[in-house]
């Protein structure tokens, strides 16, 4: 089982060096190899996403990643930035299907800034198509016209771009509560009714799930008043880019989130939700949970060891009942720890 491995920039390889610890405790066969990606591989290459990582991560059988970014980047050119060795890699691997769970631990219902009983025993899976949308579409650019800059970019979606992302949501609600609701902005946004109709049309083949559809404000507004009416969330890059933010942080912490983006062939690259936190960087405080969580989701999904997977999530359920806190997640009466030390306490339950 080969795995590249990414720390990036910022708390990158405090919470990396966690998860490979928890990795290597499993006794699995795997074969890891570092490189570079973002902020350092700019600082090392000139590139975001330079060859030499281009060629392992696809020779990988799965990518596991800390973050990228850091404010020092962001006056350099846009091609340059940590953020395009992000897209870059998810476009150059095909990973269309981002899979964001937004689970809240019963230990951790105090930590939500909303009312425990609104948010005790929310298990929600956003499902958010990665590699079209706005953020792909073509033209785009800044340009001047009339005596000003005009800044312009394309929202744009084929039907088996669709198509396929929606698949990917059905399935999955299958193994779960058999509730999709598809996110759009239909009532304005052209490309979002094709979003919609194909919505409909896929649905036919999948009789046993209930298909919602709900537009993208309303989506955002519910998800703080009433989450758990939610199962599955499918919706395209930028809405699912936003959605998925706020229902991390219905958790309590986004330090708590993993998630998975996945080729057609489950071939995927897994990291935490939360970015890179350069004001902590190097100070021990990260939480790591959300990246070993994030290996867990790797064993599941590309590797199909479910039984590993389950041993590291009961792990980190086992470790959050021992009162263990990262600083993100504190409260009274709880053990406050550090990043090693919350990954000792993981590796101890393990």
């Amino acid at each position: 089982m080969k795995i590249c491995v990414l720390p990036g920039d910022g708390i990158g390889p405090e919470i990396m060096a966690e998860a490979v610890r928890v990795l290597n405790a499993l006794d699995l066969s795997f074969e890891l190899e570092e490189a570079l990606l973002g902020g350092c591989a700019v600082d090392a290459t000139g590139s975001p996403y330079p060859e030499a990582t281009q060629q392992l991560a696809r020779a990988a059988d799965a990518v596991l990643l800390g973050a990228v970014g850091g404010p020092q980047y962001d006056t350099l050119p846009r091609e340059q930035r940590p953020e395009r060795g992000l897209l870059g890699i998810r476009k150059d691997l095909g990973l269309f299907a981002n899979l964001r769970p937004a689970i809240l631990y019963p230990e951790l219902a105090n930590a939500s800034t909303l009312k425990p009983e609104v948010v005790a025993g929310l298990d929600i899976l956003i499902v958010r198509e990665l590699t079209g949308d706005i953020y792909f579409g073509q033209p785009r650019g800044i340009r001047e016209e009339n005596g000003e800059r005009i800044g312009f970019n394309t929202m744009i979606y084929s039907e088996s771009e669709i198509r396929r992302i929606l698949r990917v949501a059905f399935e999955a609600a299958r193994k779960r509560s058999r509730k999709v609701c598809s996110v759009d902005k239909m009532n304005v946004l052209e490309c979002t009714q094709l979003w919609r109709d194909v919505a409909i049309e896929v649905s036919k083949d999948y009789p046993d799930v209930d298909l919602s559809h709900m537009l993208v404000d309303n989506a955002a507004m519910q998800l703080v008043k009433n989450p758990k009416q939610f199962d599955v969330m499918v919706t395209g890059n930028m809405f699912g880019d936003i959605l998925s933010d706020e229902a991390s942080m219905l958790t309590g912490s986004i330090g708590m989130l993993p998630s998975a983006s996945l080729d057609a062939n489950n071939k995927g690259l897994y990291e935490p939700s939360h970015g890179s936190a350069p004001d902590i960087a190097g100070k021990g405080m990260a939480n790591p949970l959300a990246t070993i969580l994030s290996a867990a989701m790797m064993l599941r999904y590309t590797f199909a060891n479910e039984a590993a997977a389950i041993r590291i999530e009961t792990a980190v359920k086992k470790v959050l009942a021992q009162g263990c806190r990262t600083g993100d997640i504190f409260e009274s009466g709880m053990k406050k720890v550090g990043t090693s030390e919350m990954g000792d306490a993981v590796l101890a339950a393990l």
